[in-house]
């Protein structure tokens, strides 16, 4: 994809110097009233499109951080949820080992009840 888009900035500023090439003549730019500038077309062209190449720079770079800040979040939410999940794994295993202590205490109680009770007859 670098290939890609270094031949087309590449094409696009041989473009742009033919074009400058044969636009010499000046040409005037009016900012706000009373502010002029006079310079040659193809000065202003590259000066506006070195304006704009910086505009799109500092847009990508701000596009750039606030992926990384998405992402950030994203896996800071993750390790909670996994933290979470091992919290809950935790507490599981130790309720059935409860329950197995449980199930093993009501099983020896119902042996001991189920044993025939000699009961003393005088």
């Amino acid at each position: 994809m670098r290939a890609i888009n270094f031949l087309i900035i590449f094409l696009f500023c041989v473009a742009l110097v033919l074009f400058s090439l044969e636009n010499t003549d000046p040409a005037t730019i009016k900012f706000v009233k009373g502010v002029d500038i006079q310079a040659p077309l193809c000065i202003e062209l590259i000066g506006a499109m070195g304006l704009g190449a910086v505009v799109a720079w500092i847009f990508s770079i701000l596009s750039r951080l606030q992926r990384f800040l998405e992402s950030r979040k994203t896996t800071r939410e993750i390790r909670v949820r996994e933290n979470r999940i091992q919290a809950l794994e935790k507490d599981l295993e130790q309720y059935k080992a409860e329950l197995q202590e449980l199930s093993s205490a009501t099983e020896a109680t119902e042996a001991t009840d189920t044993q025939p009770k000699v009961i003393a007859q005088s």
